[in-house]
């Protein structure tokens, strides 16, 4: 079975996360239904949402407390890493994650290659 990872993008408001905590805690039962599932089969290694303070690092230096996004002030907002049998599996999970409810949203599912131990 392969490791895949899937990284949450969503769109940003100018200085924080678009959703509310309104949206988050309406979407919190989605969310652990969502994992659950994939939990339960014994293919969730790990998941976390992500902070929107962040560090980014240059060649030039350090950047404080902006993290980075993409066109459409898009940004990665959390991750899990799964096992699975193929990546259509981890694809097919991906279509109904909760986070696709909102515009701009996208999960994206990318195999993990595990560092050789000998």
């Amino acid at each position: 079975m392969t490791e895949y990872l899937l990284l949450f993008r969503n769109a940003s408001a100018a200085n924080n996360y678009l959703a509310t905590t309104e949206d988050m805690a309406e979407d919190m039962p989605r969310w652990q239904s969502w994992i659950g599932n994939i939990a339960m089969q014994g293919k969730l290694v790990t998941t976390a949402p992500i902070l929107y303070d962040a560090s980014i690092i240059k060649s030039g230096g350090v950047i404080k407390g902006q993290p980075h996004k993409e066109a459409n002030s898009v940004l990665v907002s959390g991750f899990l890493i799964c096992k699975a049998e193929s990546i259509e599996e981890a694809e097919e999970w991906s279509q109904s994650c909760p986070i696709l409810k909102y515009p701009e949203s996208s999960v994206e599912v990318r195999p993990l290659v595990p560092f050789p131990t000998n």
